[in-house]
């Protein structure tokens, strides 16, 4: 069976440490920066691992805004989509603030989601003075309060031991091995219900105008041509989300947790508005991830066209995206049917490329021809030498070098390898990972 990592969510009102919290389980993960433009900055998400059981964890921070009703439905709407996407919630408070309204409302939110929920107390710095204030909480009826300083690293262990003895026991969740998993993201309203329901051929998810109108997360399976796939339609946005910043926010979250389920993302786009910021924040997260990217420009028969748009169209692409140069770009319009068909070709050829297994003898003649066409690095008269090259894994295909000096592999020459390998294998429509290590490095 296939598995996901699970995933779990911090919610709770402005202030009372959820960032920090974040921070202090996803460790040096966080620090992480990519200069590559387009990829997400700002970390809303992060693979993390306890007693060797991996998840994925999400902030659900957002935006504070400064009236009490604003707060109370941005903890709400960080409520819901906690709700929908998480294995285990923790509903973080402020053992300095105290219980106040907002905590009990969104708790009672909660508490009806049947998901696990764990009481997180932030800010306990000194537990034996503060232990009659952690007691206020259990007037929230959610259970056990755990008490902890995000900020001193205080109490997290106990608190990661309570989440993972909540996780499912198989989160493979009997998913098929044999069915391809495709996570359809984009902007609210750009056709993506309308492509699922065009590709299974039954009007089964809901579609309006209104951008957000799919609430929830919906798997659909359909079988084509003896293929088994799994079309997995991120939860719109509620409209009640009025601030630009929040949308994008939340589109993201929810991005989050589709593309970790699925083996392929479509990155759907408008033709009418073109490719945006955004979309390349939401490709970002694909990206990181290590998922195969289609982008698939939708709306395309409501372009007027002449002998230029399409290459003029597929640049502008690339160029918003240059960190995915891999990715295969289709044409289609959802409400005619056009070249709906090649979704297909297109998933199953990216299908085959993210599993696509090189021999090491021939591998290793690809590099080596490479590094004679193109010197390797070197600095201070010592240049880098490539001993040995095998394949490590694949979706995506993973690849071990063994050289000299790990120093000298420059990101450039990394590239151009990378350029080679494809130009002889193909692998089109797949990231391509790289390990580069010196001889006798142990893996870590």
């Amino acid at each position: 069976m296939k598995k996901r990592k699970p995933i779990v969510a911090i919610v709770g009102r402005p202030n009372v440490g959820k960032s920090t919290l974040f921070n202090a389980l996803a460790g040096e993960r966080i620090s992480i920066v990519k200069d590559t433009p387009g990829v997400t900055r700002d970390r809303i998400y992060a693979d993390c691992s306890w007693l060797d059981r991996e998840f994925t964890l999400i902030d659900t921070g957002g935006i504070e805004p400064d009236s009490k009703d604003v707060i109370l439905s941005q903890m709400r709407e960080q409520a819901q989509i906690a709700i929908d996407l998480a294995d285990v919630i923790l509903f973080m408070v402020d053992v300095k603030q105290g219980l106040v309204d907002a905590d009990d409302k969104v708790c009672n939110m909660l508490r009806r989601s049947r998901k696990p929920v764990l009481l997180v107390v932030n800010k306990v710095d000194n537990y034996q003075k503060m232990l009659p204030d952690v007691y206020e909480f259990y007037n929230l009826g959610i259970g056990e309060p755990y008490p902890v300083s995000s900020a001193n690293k205080q109490g997290l262990g106990d608190l990661l031991d309570e989440v993972i003895a909540h996780f499912p026991e198989n989160t493979g969740e009997e998913e098929d091995e044999e069915a391809v998993r495709i996570a359809i993201v984009g902007k609210p309203n750009v056709g993506k219900s309308s492509i699922i329901n065009r590709l299974i051929g039954e009007n089964r998810v809901i579609v309006s105008d209104i951008a957000g109108t799919t609430r929830d997360a919906i798997d659909t399976k359909v079988r084509h041509n003896g293929q088994d796939y799994i079309f997995i339609d991120t939860a719109g946005l509620r409209r009640s989300s009025k601030i630009k910043e929040d949308l994008e926010y939340y589109m993201k979250l929810r991005a989050v947790g589709a593309v970790e389920r699925a083996d392929i993302t479509l990155l759907v786009i408008d033709a009418s508005e073109g490719i945006t910021e955004q979309d390349a924040k939401i490709a970002g997260i694909a990206h990181d991830e290590g998922k195969p990217v289609i982008v698939v420009v939708n709306k395309w028969d409501l372009v007027e066209k002449d002998n230029h748009t399409v290459k003029e169209f597929t640049d502008k692409i690339r160029s918003t995206l240059s960190f995915l140069s891999y990715a295969e770009i289709v044409f289609i319009s959802a409400q005619t049917g056009q070249r709906l068909g090649r979704l297909y070709d297109e998933i199953d050829l990216v299908w085959q490329n993210m599993n696509l297994r090189i021999q090491t003898g021939v591998l290793n003649e690809i590099i080596n021809e490479a590094c004679v066409m193109v010197q390797p690095p070197s600095d201070k008269g010592k240049m880098l030498k490539i001993y040995y090259s095998t394949q490590a894994g694949v979706k995506p295909p993973m690849f071990v070098l063994f050289v000299n000096d790990k120093e000298l592999m420059h990101f450039s020459y990394l590239r151009y390898l990378e350029n080679q390998i494809r130009e002889a294998f193909g692998f089109k429509g797949t990231p391509i990972r790289f390990t580069v290590r010196e001889r006798g490095e142990k893996n870590n």
